[in-house]
């Protein structure tokens, strides 16, 4: 296409209502055939609609046809692909026939992978437990801003991420998202949040995990307690850091699920305090 010729543009309406239905309706009619292919369809719509003239039957036949495959990525991460795709259809309803075959079939298909990966690791192992582990401070001590403040908080951070992220797709196309993805900004910003969630997770331990001994000897000197002389004395706080490291060893390690994990403190806890060398 020469650079002269007029792209079509869908209107902010379209693009926005496009973000909405995808961050909304991702996982809509998901089933394992295509995944998420009918939500991105979903998502193409109001870009479909907007750019093709009602009588183009045939050409938006052919859109619709063309966004159904299969498709499964992190939704708010993987919006940017949905904007490149909302782009790239602009683009074809202008005359650009060459990339309705097999190019917009291979950026959604290279892109969803990688991106998948960013995404699901920085959602649902950075973002998700540093926000609950925040809240859970004030839920513990019945103030009710506790799961107010989670859910504010995320669902603040999802909805902004996920539109700059569509915006980045649509104004910028899929040299940006490569940039992105390679740049190294997001493997800084999920380093920083991981000892961020380090810290949080320390300081939750020392809080919420409780767990002394109750052992005592009769020396010559006086009363020996172990808890007091000995494990304070090293370290206070010993004990739950220990068994939180035991209980994480045991779960990654060996592959303990979380209900048998619950099981086995339960028991262990029950005998331990029975015999009287826990509290």
């Amino acid at each position: 296409m020469s650079e002269e010729r007029k792209v079509k543009r869908a209107s902010k309406k379209a693009v926005m209502k496009s973000f909405l239905n995808w961050i909304f309706m991702a996982h809509g009619c998901y089933n394992y055939e295509r995944l998420q292919g009918v939500g991105f369809l979903h998502a193409m719509c109001p870009i479909i609609d907007d750019i093709y003239d009602k009588d183009d039957i045939e050409g938006r036949k052919k859109a619709m046809q063309r966004h159904t495959a299969f498709f499964n990525t992190e939704p708010r991460l993987g919006s940017m692909i949905v904007g490149l795709s909302a782009a790239m259809e602009e683009r074809i309803a202008s005359g650009e026939e060459e990339l309705a075959g097999e190019a917009m079939t291979s950026i959604k298909n290279g892109l969803m992978g990688p991106i998948s990966g960013i995404g699901d690791t920085f959602m649902q192992a950075i973002l998700s437990p540093l926000l609950l582990s925040m809240a859970l401070g004030l839920a513990v001590s019945g103030n009710v801003l506790g799961p107010i403040l989670y859910m504010v908080l995320f669902i603040s951070i999802v909805a902004i991420l996920g539109y700059e992220c569509f915006m980045l797709g649509y104004k910028r196309g899929d040299e940006a998202i490569l940039n992105f993805i390679e740049s190294g900004v997001i493997n800084k910003i999920i380093s920083g949040a991981g000892i961020m969630g380090c810290t949080v997770m320390g300081a939750l331990v020392a809080n919420f995990v409780s767990m002394k001994a109750t052992v005592t000897f009769e020396m010559t000197t006086g009363i020996f307690d172990l808890q007091t002389n000995f494990f304070d004395a090293i370290m206070p706080k010993l004990l739950p850091l220990a068994l939180t490291l035991l209980v994480y060893q045991g779960m990654k390690k060996k592959d303990i699920s979380a209900l048998k994990m619950m099981l086995i403190l339960i028991v262990a806890g029950g005998i331990l305090g029975a015999l009287g060398i826990i509290g």
